[in-house]
């Protein structure tokens, strides 16, 4: 019987272990615009808790990444980080295992701001990407703005849309079906990340997206604006403006034939500098 007991845990422990570790990793989420120093130099101060404090800078979702690169590193060592690089990486270069040396010693990532289509098309199923994720789970902080906001949750918005509005009347609609989405580096599984929220008036395309998978919450973080995410899944929100969160898991969301949306309710959250929200109990936290 003892035999038969310690057989079955054995075979059992492959399968239970990872539901027991812990991600020990931070997410430092800026919803794009100016960043205050304030907000950047707590960046800094995270990456030094890691590895040997480097901080490594993604460009590639700028039009323009080699000077984008360069006037990030230029704003962390102003910051005093003493160990910034910037990486425009090819995707030939992503799929290259060598290409994971340039992660060694890292105790910060960043990615810029621009499309967030273009990180993921260098990064998508490669070594790179695979080891950004063993960095995060290990403890380092992962960094963005913008673009680099959208592409840290599984579900990311590409910024398109299926239908084809005239100039000037993009995202008028709430609309299952329309928002385009694509694969995300997938540091975070239960939200949907958007940015430039407020200030770009970008309500209905979140709420779009929700609408389709309730289950997921939708965080739009504004200019100015971010959502540190610690290992123990609750966010701090720091900076100027607010943080919207959307929460249609408890409430009642119908799609019509013509593919409008109801939600009946759903939750919604406006925080701002200081609050703090659980993202496993998807709660204000007093």
């Amino acid at each position: 019987m003892r035999k038969t007991l310690a057989l079955l845990l054995s075979l059992l422990a492959p399968l239970t272990a990872p539901s027991l570790s812990r991600t020990k990793g931070y997410l430092f989420i800026i919803g794009g615009g100016d960043r205050p120093e304030s907000m950047m130099r707590r960046f800094v101060e995270l990456a030094g808790q890691f590895g040997n404090g480097k901080i490594i800078v993604f460009p590639m979702a700028s039009s323009e990444p080699v000077e984008t690169g360069a006037h990030l590193v230029a704003e962390f060592q102003r910051l005093g980080a003493e160990r910034v690089e910037s990486c425009v990486l090819t995707r030939e270069q992503a799929l290259a295992e060598s290409s994971v040396r340039i992660l060694d010693g890292a105790g910060g990532v960043f990615f810029s701001g621009g499309d967030q289509s273009r990180h993921m098309a260098v990064l998508q199923g490669t070594p790179v990407e695979r080891a950004l994720i063993e960095l995060y789970h290990a403890g380092c902080v992962m960094g963005g703005t913008s673009a680099g906001a959208a592409v840290m949750s599984e579900v990311m918005i590409t910024g398109d849309e299926r239908r084809k509005p005239e100039e000037g009347h993009e995202f008028e609609t709430l609309e299952a079906g329309n928002i385009v989405t694509a694969e995300g580096l997938g540091f975070i599984k239960t939200a949907v990340i958007d940015q430039h929220f407020v200030v770009r008036k970008r309500h209905n395309r979140l709420m779009s997206v929700i609408a389709e998978r309730p289950q997921l919450l939708g965080i739009g973080i504004d200019e100015e604006t971010a959502i540190i995410v610690g290992p123990d899944e609750k966010f701090d929100v720091l900076g100027n403006r607010n943080v919207v969160v959307y929460d249609a898991s408890r409430g009642f969301v119908t799609v019509t034939a013509s593919k409008a949306i109801r939600f009946r309710g759903a939750v919604m959250h406006v925080l701002g500098n200081g609050d703090r929200f659980d993202l496993k109990k998807r709660k204000v936290l007093t």
